[in-house]
């Protein structure tokens, strides 16, 4: 069995050169070694693999059929090699990480940066931005997403936490005491999230089919979260937002959170990343960072 697997080399060599002679100078071997490695490999297989002429040899249909399974199999033993090599590699290089903005800044950059610390040949390249980057073009080694993903060839992907969302507004719309359900939001201004002349809607779990929705009555329609977060703090109205942006307001006294025994639907967070035959280490120790202390920042 060992000698047919030593066979296999020339074989393939054979095929992806077009000739036995072009197989034996890629493999450094005379022309009769490969010729006699691959009459070994026909005669363990009981198949003939090429059709011959004194000038051309051509795949028979059993030729083709077996290339492709050795293809993979020498890919997967490389890609077995590689990661072994990689894991005795320490974590270094540059890792271009991409995620949106005031998430990224919250939530991931500090979780980064601390895994730089502890990694001095890691190179981090943070990019900030809410639009939806083409990993694979812009040459990005992870991104981080929130809410529903879209199709995305040759990517992995990872969900992490999903985050979640809070009804708060000023001590002194909480102080009037009269939301105590989600019909009671109606009678209250909202600040709203709004992107491209979209508002977003308030979304509640129900107990069968499609998540309720609430449509806030209001005047203020913003595209930036925190300035949302300022403007419910100020008093303007109420606002639905992420926990991770409005915990420490809420700790300070700044926001109140309004409707605690109803949950409010979230979002899922992912990581992607490009597939390879193995993953690098730079990349694999800020997926185990993100997995491991991005969901501490999004939930209670």
């Amino acid at each position: 069995m060992t000698d047919a697997f030593n066979d296999i080399p020339a074989f393939v060599a054979a095929v992806e050169a077009n000739g036995f002679a072009a197989a034996a100078r890629r493999l450094n071997l005379s022309r009769s070694a490969v010729g006699k490695a691959i009459a070994r490999l026909e005669s363990r297989l009981g198949v003939r693999l090429f059709h011959r002429t004194t000038r051309h040899q051509t795949l028979t249909e059993d030729g083709m059929a077996y290339f492709e399974h050795c293809l993979r199999a020498m890919e997967e033993l490389g890609a077995g090699k590689a990661r072994l090599e990689a894991g005795r590699q320490a974590v270094g290089g540059r890792l271009r990480v991409s995620m949106p903005v005031l998430f990224g800044r919250l939530c991931v950059a500090p979780v980064l940066t601390r895994l730089a610390a502890l990694h001095p040949d890691l190179e981090l390249e943070l990019q900030f931005s809410d639009r939806v980057v083409d990993l694979i073009e812009d040459g990005i080694d992870l991104s981080i997403r929130m809410g529903t993903l879209g199709p995305g060839v040759g990517l992995m992907t990872r969900r992490i936490a999903r985050e979640q969302m809070v009804i708060c507004g000023a001590p002194s719309v909480a102080a009037a005491g009269t939301v105590k359900a989600v019909e009671d939001l109606s009678a209250y201004p909202a600040i709203v999230y709004s992107r491209n002349g979209r508002a977003q809607t308030w979304l509640f779990p129900a107990e069968q089919g499609a998540p309720l929705e609430h449509v806030p009555r209001s005047r203020l329609k913003f595209d930036d979260l925190e300035a949302m977060a300022d403007a419910a703090a100020a008093g303007h109205g109420l606002a639905w937002l992420p926990l991770w942006l409005v915990r420490d307001r809420i700790r300070a006294g700044g926001l109140v959170r309004l409707l605690d025994a109803q949950p409010t639907l979230g979002f899922d967070i992912h990581l992607l990343w490009p597939q390879l035959p193995y993953t690098p280490p730079r990349v694999r120790a800020a997926l185990d960072a993100l997995i491991a202390e991005v969901p501490v920042f999004v939930s209670e």
